[in-house]
């Protein structure tokens, strides 16, 4: 491995480089990793079930949304600044800084007295969360080779769809049997083994390169996604679209974004460097990832409600029935992981998802409170299983168009995007959920006061005391919001869709390292004979691959 001096401030430092590690070794490895982002993907939806219990404790109903938000919104603008100090520093120590600041938050999320404090709470958790997703997919690219780093990407997504969607399970199981507080204690242990295993089997020398970090444009890129998110979230709900304060929101969005890409172009390191956007698979990506994210968060944060509301389900069933859905991830998300590794190719997968996506988007917006069950489970499984092909086969992407010293940055720029994409979702779902919901409540209720406790808020337990008449027509107009929500969701998936028609295939690498050239897949190249292609053991290259790999081996020597 090459030494090369890089000087700050005149001090010489060390590059190393990817390692190459025997496959039991990157197994243990993986175990480690597997735990952190099973970690940060349960917080994501974990408090989905618990959230009607959590505004019946705290108050706050207003707020409802923002305990999901401040997660998401925290995890998106830290996650640049996560790639990059990886990337920078070696990103064994950041991963395990990010397991703590993920405790430290978890446990005052536990403690929380009141709205504002736990918001705040899951802030800091949010902000752990993001190292923890960047760090453990940037890992696993310093570890294994763009042609194998299907499979493991694929079991990543995997985990990332059992631990999404099984954390309204939990929570509701936790709700209902111990405390709400509970949702955010059961990370303590997990954490606590998560933070050993790191420290016991992560290689201390990943990655190093010089050090230089655009504090500038982390607090820019930071102020100017905020604005944004308090712009789609505030809007239309706490204030009036045409009010003062959404025309601040919307002015220090365009002033800070503005300053950040006028800083990055002259900074040292770049938070997140102008020049990837210029990379084709990396632009499609993130635009795809965005709109996924956008979608996905949003109908995952609005089943569980509406499978207690609409379907009289406990906060534990409401978990359960989300199942079908985590069935759907699974299957396909483990599937294309090993079909991507045996054939070198990945576009088919995120257009085949988006398309099954925006399919399954629309039937969930068809359900009502009388729907049968088993109809309603094949819609959730329909939509898992195009959610399924999509997310982590980005990330294999763009982690192989990239070269090897931009690995963590890329990493972390596509899920920026994919997370951001997410705050943005959630917020305007919220948006629309609110302002539908007061409309259909009063032609429910033929102009009556809405009962007392149920003003803006969610609240099955409260519901299921009122009289019958006005229970049912409660249920039919939050059934209704709830299905327009899908129903505005299914255009924005039908655009992801649309988006991945320009993402570039370019051949997987079978080295880690970066290669001289990169082989654009173009129609010419038959699928026979991809699927014909040996795997990353063999020593005989294809038609059309010779030279890519040929020049991969001689640099990996």
């Amino acid at each position: 491995m090459t030494e090369t001096l890089e000087r700050t401030g005149g001090e010489p430092r060390t590059h190393t480089g990817p390692m190459k590690l025997p496959p039991r070794r990157v197994l243990v490895i993986l175990i480690a990793l597997i735990l952190g982002m099973m970690l940060a993907a349960l917080d994501q939806t974990v408090v989905a079930t618990a959230l009607p219990t959590i505004v019946g404790t705290l108050g706050g109903a207003q707020h409802i949304s923002w305990i999901i938000t401040a997660y998401i919104l925290a995890s998106t603008v830290s996650t640049p600044l996560w790639g990059k100090l990886g990337d920078l520093y070696g990103r064994k120590r950041f991963f395990q800084a990010a397991i703590t600041i993920f405790l430290i938050g978890s446990a005052m999320s536990g403690l929380s007295t009141s709205m504002l404090w736990l918001i705040i709470s899951r802030a800091i958790q949010g902000l752990g969360g993001g190292g923890l997703i960047v760090g453990a997919q940037a890992i696993v690219g310093d570890v294994v080779s763009p042609r194998d780093r299907g499979k493991y990407q694929g079991l990543f997504g995997a985990v990332f769809a059992v631990t999404t969607v099984i954390g309204p399970l939990i929570g509701g199981f936790l709700t209902e049997h111990v405390s709400w507080r509970w949702v955010f204690y059961v990370n303590l242990p997990i954490g606590i083994v998560a933070l050993v295993a790191a420290a016991i089997v992560l290689p201390g020398n990943l990655t190093r390169i010089r050090h230089a970090i655009d504090y500038w444009g982390t607090v820019l890129l930071a102020l100017g996604v905020t604005a944004l998110v308090l712009l789609t979230s505030l809007g239309g709900t706490s204030y009036p679209w045409n009010s003062w304060q959404t025309y601040v929101f919307g002015a220090c969005a365009a002033v800070f974004l503005l300053a950040w890409a006028l800083v990055e172009r002259r900074a040292a390191e770049p938070i997140l460097p102008l020049r990837l956007f210029t990379n084709r698979v990396f632009a499609a990506t993130s635009a795809i990832g965005f709109v996924v994210g956008f979608a996905m968060f949003g109908a995952i944060t609005y089943l569980p409600v509406f499978l207690q509301v609409a379907k009289g389900a406990s906060p534990t069933g409401s978990g359960m029935q989300l199942l079908p859905v985590m069935a759907g991830m699974l299957v396909t998300s483990v599937g294309t992981g090993f079909l991507i590794t045996r054939w070198g190719r990945y576009k088919i997968f995120p257009v085949l998802g988006t398309a099954v996506m925006t399919v399954g988007l629309y039937l969930l917006s068809t359900v009502g409170a009388h729907t049968p069950n088993g109809r309603m489970y094949l819609y959730m499984v329909i939509f898992g299983v195009g959610l399924g092909g999509v997310m982590q086969v980005l990330v294999i992407a763009v982690q192989n168009a990239v070269k090897y010293s931009d690995l963590g940055v890329a990493t972390a720029g596509a899920t920026f995007f994919r997370s951001i994409g997410g705050s943005f979702g959630t917020a305007v779902f919220g948006a629309i959920f609110a302002n539908v919901l007061g409309s259909r409540l009063a032609t429910a209720l033929h102009g009556a006061a809405v009962p007392a406790g149920l003003e803006g808020s969610v609240n099955p337990a409260a519901i299921a005391t009122l009289p019958a008449p006005i229970r049912e027509a409660i249920v039919d107009a939050y059934s209704s919001t709830i299905g327009t929500v899908f129903l505005w969701a299914t255009p924005v998936a039908a655009v992801a869709f649309l988006l991945t028609w320009l993402l570039p295939e370019i051949r997987l690498r079978h080295t880690i390292g970066d290669t001289t050239a990169d082989t654009v897949i173009t129609r010419s190249d038959a699928p026979a004979s991809i699927a014909s292609q040996p795997d990353t053991a063999s020593g005989t290259p294809t038609a059309g691959e010779g030279t890519h790999r040929t020049a991969g081996r001689h640099r990996q020597g």
